[in-house]
């Protein structure tokens, strides 16, 4: 009787501690401003995610993923949402536009961790942690391939806006044409916006009338300069993701982030109670920057 009296105890105790016994699930929120499937910016983040969830197992990493807000006070309320929920342990605002919210946000919210790029500031705040790529590195490397290839001597670049990692791609993208074709033009037009499939193929007619046979370009709305260039027979070179499959015949090489680099030491980070203070970027030396070549 004192015997199963005592095994009683025993296995209601051990019953009792179980949950706290139970391994913590690390949890990310997370918005960006296109699709999931957009080929470009918003995937390599979407994909990251998964690269971390399968390193970990879903049964200590999870995340919510809230995609196609590209209209920042839509972003604001879900971040705010998230922030003040207490649900997660990191917050993602996976986009540039996103900056005056994020520090807004942190400076409200001091115990939450913010994650947010492409930049590198975290507005001097100690729970902020601000990504970016060194896209030029990927688009010198593509440059050089594409001042090799050309045979026309004129090559099209569809930039979206002048700022951050689409403006180093961009810049390095030239450069890398320059040390490898003197001879070769580069043509750069930027239209404006992240977003707009219509302009980026007006774009790309454009550079294709102009005489080019390759372009390039970086962000979203590069699905449409890919469309041209494989009915026109140019080739392509991208960036961000692998654009290969969309590109067809037209594919040369890719730059493909890998946030996920960052991203698991910014985990171990917070797990370890450094809430943020720190801005990473994805490099070719750190592997965040990897070279995929079709064929």
């Amino acid at each position: 009787m004192r015997k199963a009296l005592l095994l009683t105890l025993i296995l209601a105790l051990f019953i009792g501690v179980m949950p706290s016994m139970a391994q913590d699930v690390f949890r990310v929120a997370a918005v960006a401003p296109s699709a999931t499937n957009d080929l470009a910016f918003s995937q390599s983040m979407y994909d990251g995610l998964m690269a971390i969830q399968a390193q970990m197992g879903e049964d200590a990493f999870q995340f919510d993923f809230q995609d196609g807000t590209f209209i920042v006070d839509d972003a604001a309320v879900a971040l705010r949402e998230w922030a003040g929920s207490g649900d997660y342990d990191l917050v993602i605002a996976h986009g540039s536009q996103f900056g005056s919210v994020v520090e807004e946000l942190a400076a409200e919210f001091s115990e939450v961790s913010f994650a947010w790029g492409t930049d590198e500031s975290t507005f001097g705040l100690d729970n902020v942690y601000a990504y970016t790529a060194a896209a030029d590195e990927g688009g010198f490397v593509n440059g050089v391939l594409a001042g090799l290839m050309t045979e026309s001597n004129v090559i099209g670049v569809v930039g979206p806006i002048e700022v951050g990692d689409a403006k180093l791609y961009v810049d390095g993208f030239v450069d890398g044409v320059a040390a490898s074709n003197a001879d070769a033009t580069v043509n750069v037009v930027y239209i404006q916006s992240f977003s707009d499939v219509p302009l980026a193929t007006e774009a790309a007619e454009t550079h294709i009338a102009n005489g080019a046979d390759i372009l390039t370009g970086t962000a979203q709305m590069v699905v449409g300069a890919i469309a041209v260039g494989s009915e026109s027979g140019a080739r392509w070179f991208g960036t961000q993701a692998s654009q290969a499959d969309l590109a067809g015949d037209s594919a040369v090489a890719f730059q493909v982030y890998k946030w996920e680099v960052i991203l698991a030491d910014i985990i171990d980070n917070i797990q370890m109670g450094t809430l943020g203070g720190q801005s990473y970027s994805l490099t070719l030396a750190n592997g965040g920057l990897v070279m995929e070549f079709a064929g």
